[in-house]
């Protein structure tokens, strides 16, 4: 979660946007929002929309900037 939240806060500061400003139009706390970008919170697909929905972009776009998934082979 720790890439989702730091490709969260990139999003927000290439907008000039303050974590308040973006978690009111999102309808979540603040603090709610700057733990999501710190990776401590596994957030949730609804969450992702709203987030999404705040910074005027589709939830997808938050989810194409994570990087691929490391699969281990047995």
């Amino acid at each position: 979660m720790a890439a989702f939240g730091t490709a969260l806060r990139e999003l927000r500061h290439d907008r000039l946007l303050t974590i308040e400003a973006v978690a009111e139009a999102a309808g979540l706390h603040p603090n709610y929002l700057g733990s999501v970008e710190r990776g401590e919170r596994n957030v949730s697909l609804f969450n992702i929309w709203r987030i999404a929905n705040a910074l005027g972009l589709p939830a997808a776009a938050l989810l194409d900037e994570l990087p691929p998934r490391k699969v281990k082979h047995s």
